[in-house]
C-alpha cells in the first residue's frame, strides 16, 4: 500500500528556481513520484510513494522558507498513481491570471467539514462550484452552482457576467483540496464581497471526514492523478480518464461507439483529425507493450 499525499502552501520564495533542485532529489531518493510546482507565492501538488518516502519529502518542504505550518491531505493507494516525479518552476502554482490577487493578505472564512452542511443549506447563502466544467460533471454539492468554466482563469470574467445573480448572498465556495477557493476567496473579497466562505481542507477533506449518510456530495470528485475519482472515505471510484483529452469517463462513456482506449471519447472524438489519432494509436501500444513487460510508460500519464 502506498500514501498519496496532496498538498498546498501559499508563502514567499524569492528564487524558487533555488529550491527545485535539492526538493527533486530528495523525492527521488525516497523513490516519492508525482507532481509539484513551485512559484514565488508557494508550493502545490501531489505525490505519492511508501510511508518512509512520504514523510522526508514532506520534512523537507516544511523546511522550506514560510512551510512550516504546512498542511497535507493523505489517502491510500494500491499502486502508485505517478510515473515519475516532476517539479516544476511556475508563475503561479494554480494559474488565475489576476496579478493583485494574494492569499497571504486575506481569505475567505474557513468552514470545517462538520459545518458545512448547514452553511450551505441556509437559504442566503449561494454555493459556488469553483472547479472546471468537467470536475464538476462527475459529481459535486446538492445545488451548488456551476459556472461551467474550461480553466479557472476564467472564473473572474465569469463573476463579472454573473455577480448581479447575487446581491445579498452571502457566498461559499469549493473545490477539490481548497487552493483555488484561496484565490477566488480573495478575488471576492477585493471586488466588495462581505461574507465569503470555503470550505477547509476541500472536498478531500469532507469526503475523508463526513460519513455518507450525512453527507450532501453528489457522484465522485475528480483527483489529478491517476485514480481518477474518488468517492466517500477516499475510495477510488469507478471512472477512468480519456487520455487524449483529459476527461473523466463512466463506465457507460467506455461503452460508447466513439470511444477508443487512449485515443478518443465522444466527448473529443470530433476534436482530432486522422493524423492525431494514429499518433494517440501509436502511444497507446507502445503504452501496452510496456504493461506486457511489467514496465510503465511514461505516456500513460498524458
Amino acid at each position: 500500500m502506498f500514501t498519496v499525499a496532496a498538498l498546498y502552501h501559499f508563502t514567499r520564495f524569492d528564487d524558487p528556481a533555488a529550491l527545485r533542485g535539492p526538493l527533486l532529489a530528495c523525492c527521488t531518493a525516497g523513490g516519492v513520484r508525482g507532481s509539484l510546482l513551485i512559484a514565488p507565492e508557494g508550493i502545490n501538488g501531489t505525490i505519492a510513494g511508501t510511508r518512509a518516502g512520504i514523510d522526508a519529502a514532506l520534512a523537507h518542504i516544511r523546511a522550506l522558507p514560510g512551510c512550516d505550518g504546512l498542511i497535507w491531505k493523505e489517502s491510500p493507494a494500491e499502486v502508485l498513481p505517478f510515473g515519475r516525479m516532476k517539479v516544476r518552476l511556475k508563475r503561479e502554482i494554480v494559474t488565475m491570471g489576476q496579478p493583485d490577487v494574494d492569499p497571504l493578505a486575506g481569505t475567505g472564512h474557513y468552514v470545517d467539514p462538520a459545518d458545512w452542511n448547514a452553511l450551505i443549506s441556509a437559504p442566503d447563502v449561494a454555493v459556488i462550484d469553483t472547479r472546471n466544467d468537467y470536475e464538476v460533471a462527475i459529481g459535486t454539492f446538492q445545488g451548488a452552482i456551476d459556472p461551467e468554466t474550461r480553466a479557472f482563469g476564467a472564473f473572474p470574467a465569469w463573476w463579472e457576467a454573473n455577480r448581479h445573480r447575487f446581491h445579498n448572498k452571502r457566498i461559499a465556495m469549493f473545490c477539490t483540496g481548497g487552493i483555488r477557493c484561496e484565490k477566488s476567496t480573495n478575488y471576492l473579497l477585493q471586488q466588495g464581497v462581505e461574507e465569503v466562505y470555503h470550505l477547509r481542507g476541500g472536498i478531500l477533506k469532507y469526503l475523508e471526514e463526513v460519513p455518507q449518510d450525512q453527507s450532501l456530495w453528489e457522484g465522485a470528485c475528480f483527483v489529478f492523478d491517476q485514480r481518477v475519482s474518488v468517492g466517500h472515505g477516499l475510495r477510488p471510484a469507478d471512472h477512468a480518464m480519456c487520455h487524449a483529452c483529459r476527461r473523466p469517463l463512466t463506465p457507460a462513456d467506455r461503452d460508447h461507439p466513439l470511444y477508443e482506449a487512449g485515443v478518443s471519447c465522444h466527448h473529443c472524438h470530433a476534436e482530432y483529425d486522422d493524423a492525431r489519432r494514429d499518433r494517440f494509436r501509436e502511444r497507446q501500444r507502445q503504452i501496452a507493450l510496456a504493461e506486457a513487460r511489467g514496465d510503465r510508460h511514461l505516456g500513460a500519464e498524458h
